[in-house]
């Protein structure tokens, strides 16, 4: 075989291989593909794996479908009260619709994403921004702001071929005079806030106490005017008994309350007593007998 010969057979084989190269392609996991013809989509929504295309005629273009995450510092925004805060925040997106993005950005130009996403966004911000005074923005929380253009903004992208996944405001800065104002405005707002629910505790204290006071007494005069019940009906049950026992036997009843009587007044350390002899006092010392009816 001579060496003219050997290298033609190398250059065929060269050229097959080159072709089969240039008919295939491989699409990752992460990926999203395009076959595209003089930028003409002609194939669309392929798997992960080999696939084959018209080699040297057709191109293929590839996205990354991965989420993607484009961070913007420093950016300015003005509040209804015409307040400059400069705000950081950062965006998370990822491509949904292969053919909407190539038609959306030029054939897939990434720069032309990104400025797409970062507008659509920063357009958002300022219009929640623009709604609320400098005092609103500092007390509220951050989600609240992103909230309200989210839904929106997702839809507006979607039609981009792009799936918003997250908005975050990472800090918000004021301009130092600015926040001075701001913070000394919510410590004034605060302290009212505060002496306002001094007053109305004070009050409702107040409230309470005389409340109770009330019960207090309304309880006393009740205690008090039972107890006066109570012992007046145990009086009259005592004068009831003795009644009924004088009644059954009065020279008993006569003798039993005169032994009280002796008990309490006899025998007592320096006790003094001026009494007649001839008094009923010691009628029953002279005789224990029953006087004569």
């Amino acid at each position: 075989m001579t060496g003219s010969r050997i290298l033609g057979i190398l250059a065929v084989l060269f050229a097959i291989l080159l072709l089969i190269s240039s008919s295939a392609f491989m699409v990752r996991e992460q990926e999203l593909a395009l076959r595209v013809q003089i930028q003409k989509i002609i194939g669309k929504d392929y798997k992960p794996g080999l696939h084959f295309k018209v080699p040297f005629i057709d191109d293929v273009v590839r996205f990354d479908r991965r989420v993607l995450t484009r961070k913007f510092d420093g950016e300015q925004f003005l509040t209804s009260e015409s307040q400059g805060l400069t705000i950081d925040y950062y965006i998370k997106w990822r491509i949904l619709d292969a053919e909407q993005f190539y038609l959306a950005t030029s054939g897939g130009d990434d720069g032309r994403a990104e400025s797409l996403v970062g507008q659509n966004i920063q357009n958002g911000i300022k219009n929640a921004v623009a709604g609320r005074t400098l005092k609103d923005i500092v007390i509220s929380d951050r989600q609240e702001v992103t909230g309200e253009f989210m839904a929106r903004s997702s839809e507006e992208l979607q039609k981009l071929g792009i799936q918003l996944i997250d908005v975050r405001i990472q800090r918000i800065d004021l301009q130092e005079d600015v926040a001075a104002r701001v913070y000394e405005s919510m410590k004034q707002s605060f302290e009212g806030i505060a002496k306002t629910q001094r007053g109305e505790g004070d009050r409702e204290s107040q409230i309470v106490r005389a409340g109770a006071e009330r019960k207090k007494t309304e309880l006393i005069a009740r205690a008090n005017a039972d107890a006066q019940r109570i012992r007046g009906e145990g009086e009259a049950a005592a004068a009831a008994i003795y009644a009924a026992a004088y009644n059954r036997n009065p020279e008993f009843y006569s003798f039993y309350r005169s032994l009280q009587a002796y008990r309490n007044s006899l025998g007592q350390d320096r006790d003094l007593l001026v009494i007649s002899p001839d008094s009923d006092f010691f009628r029953y010392l002279k005789s224990p007998a029953p006087a004569r009816r």
